[in-house]
Order: C-alpha cells, then structure tokens, then sequence
C-alpha cells in the first residue's frame, strides 16, 4: 500500500517554471514505477510523465516533451516534477501516479495509486 501526497502547485505567469512534489508514505518505494498525469477542466485524464524504479529512464507526453522533467529520490520516497517554460495550456490538475512494477506505463488505467492532485494555473 502507498499513499501518495502531492505539492508545489500555484498560480504561475506564462514562461515561469515550477516544481512539484510527490510524497509517497509505505514501503518499498523504490519498487515502483512513478508517473506524472494532469486533467484540464472538460478533458480526459492526459499523461506527463513517467520514471522507472531506479530513475534508470524517463518518458514524457508530447506536449511537454523538452519542457518538463521527471526526477525522483527513493531515499526520500519523493518523485519531483521540474516544469519550465510554461504555458497557459499547461494548467490542470496534476497527479501523481504510482505502480509496483517495471518498466513503465502511460495510460492512467496501469496505475494503482494516485495521490489527490494538485492545481497548476498558467496565467498573467
């Protein structure tokens, strides 16, 4: 069982950055596989990102590719967002994700834990 907590959203100009946080409470967080989801509102659930058990490999959406960055610390049970260069199109709701497993996974049915989500706004 893991219980994930997310933090670091607010309201952001466009072109700022940002850094969330995910803190994950169980053990054996380094057993599992990280991701990163946002929902605007009126849309479906939309993946961001993902880091495999030991950081090893990162994977993004499209739409933040080159922008955003994936990162996590085990010995801290924390998985880290880095988002520059915002833009409007980038406020939603983001999510954190976690499965116990390898590899890694981009649609939010492969996931078994999600933490409550936390409100980016891009705006002037």
């Amino acid at each position: 069982q893991v219980q994930l907590v997310e933090s670091g959203g607010r309201l952001v100009q466009p072109g700022g950055s940002l850094r969330l946080s995910c803190a994950a409470s169980g053990r054996r967080f380094g057993g599992y596989v990280m991701g990163w989801f946002r929902q605007a509102p009126g849309k479906e659930r939309e993946f961001v990102a993902a880091i495999t058990w030991n950081g090893g490999n990162t994977y993004y959406g499209d739409s933040v590719k080159g922008r955003f960055t994936i990162s996590r610390d085990n010995a801290k049970n924390t998985v880290y967002l880095h988002m520059n260069s915002l833009k409007a199109e980038d406020t939603a709701v983001y999510y954190c994700a976690a499965v116990p497993n390898v590899g890694y996974y981009t649609r939010p049915s492969e996931y078994t834990y999600w933490g409550q989500g936390t409100q980016v706004t891009v705006s002037s």
